[in-house]
């Protein structure tokens, strides 16, 4: 579980043309104020680590970013941040190394590929794209070198400009980073789709291409394609959040707190301006219909990579509705198509199409109608046995 703190909700200083958050924004549902002893309040009762989220968490005054940066010290010996970067001082610096900041930094490559993220104008967008940069640079010589997320699109991964962005990536491992993270555009509006969005062919592409350029690279790993080899050997135990069940009313993968103190849920599942109330326990509805729906109607009815992919992100559903399975299934369907020959070309059987499978789907599906969430090793392990011992 992630725990989200966002004082100031969905209130940004730039304005990414395909941001997520635009609905929560646009409804008018922005946080205005806060208190940052409700929030403390209420992390004392959950006990876990936490990431400072928005909108963009640096606009929070310093006062109060370091008095949430002082409680994650004393208590979990740090916390994250997620940034776009371009609101970072040199006095911040300073902050996140005295409390031990983990840093995450949002950017789409360098120059104009990081247009996207509008700041108002291509002049200030410009300049806040060069500050990101440097930023991510001058982290990584204080040795504590930022994970970056990279969300792909037309204006960063287009056939033109996708070289420019795996040279920039290779820079990226040149100066040390080791963390980034893929992100699919999540596409909420036409608007957006038109003009950004990858087709599901051209997605597959720019995935592949950046699965090559990992095998070139020192030391910069991106957390997708591991994570699909991983699912398809059984091991689901730090497997991210898409590939999890997720309850969009009790997400599992995050915890948010809001200025008030109030749990949310997940950003991404926000699809009419509501940040929803977080329910007291998740339900796994969502998966028992995927599994039973016939996939011309939306669901996943009879996939064999359904136990590992479990129909992908609810915010990323298709139309919006997050009792169909993601928009990009074709994409997904691809790299675990790729990972399984991957697999089978290294002697190993991947659970796709191990004998298992079946028996496996069916303790899940036992399990998920009770309310449980067993791992895909305790599944497979229960399966092994009765595949061995029928009696």
């Amino acid at each position: 579980m992630s725990v989200e703190v966002r004082p100031i909700g969905e209130k940004c200083n730039i304005k990414c043309v395909y941001c997520y958050q635009e609905g929560i924004r646009a409804a008018g549902n922005v946080e205005s104020r806060y208190s940052v002893d409700a929030m403390i309040d209420r992390l004392e009762r959950i006990g876990e680590p936490f990431v400072l989220f928005g909108g963009e968490i640096m606009m929070v005054p310093d006062r109060d970013l370091e008095r949430l940066f002082a409680y994650g010290f004393a208590t979990h010996g740090g916390c994250g941040l997620q940034t776009n970067g371009t609101l970072v001082a040199p006095h911040h610096l300073d902050l996140f190394d005295r409390y031990r900041v983990r840093v995450g930094v949002s950017i789409d490559g360098p120059g104009a590929l990081n247009a996207a993220r509008w700041a108002g104008s291509d002049a200030v967008t410009r300049q806040g794209t060069a500050h990101t940069e440097g930023l991510i640079e001058t982290l990584t010589r204080r040795g504590t070198p930022p994970s970056v997320i990279v969300t792909l699109h037309q204006a960063n991964a287009s056939a033109a400009r996708l070289p420019l962005l795996c040279d920039w990536l290779r820079f990226l491992d040149g100066i040390g980073v080791r963390r980034v993270r893929l992100h699919v555009l999540e596409v909420d509006s036409a608007d957006v789709g038109a003009g950004l969005m990858l087709d599901p062919a051209e997605a597959l592409g720019v995935m592949r291409t950046l699965r090559t350029l990992e095998g070139e690279l020192a030391g910069l790993r991106f957390d997708v394609f591991g994570e699909v080899a991983a699912m398809l050997r059984a091991d689901d135990a730090d497997a991210s959040c898409v590939f999890q069940l997720c309850d969009p009313y009790a997400t599992r993968a995050v915890t948010g707190v809001e200025g008030d103190g109030r749990l949310t849920n997940c950003g991404r599942t926000n699809k009419d301006g509501v940040g929803y109330l977080k329910a007291a326990r998740p339900a796994y509805s969502r998966q028992l219909s995927l599994y039973a729906t016939p996939q011309a109607e939306g669901g996943c009815q009879g996939c064999r990579f359904f136990l590992m992919c479990k129909g992908n992100c609810p915010g990323m559903a298709q139309g919006g509705d997050w009792r169909r399975r993601t928009a990009d299934c074709p994409l997904w369907f691809g790299l675990f198509e790729d990972a399984e020959a991957m697999l089978l070309e290294e002697g190993v059987v991947p659970l796709s199409l191990a004998d298992e499978r079946a028996t496996m789907e069916r303790l899940a599906i036992e399990a998920w109608s009770a309310g449980l969430n067993p791992t895909l090793a305790t599944l497979r392990t229960i399966a092994t046995m009765a595949v061995e011992d029928p009696a």
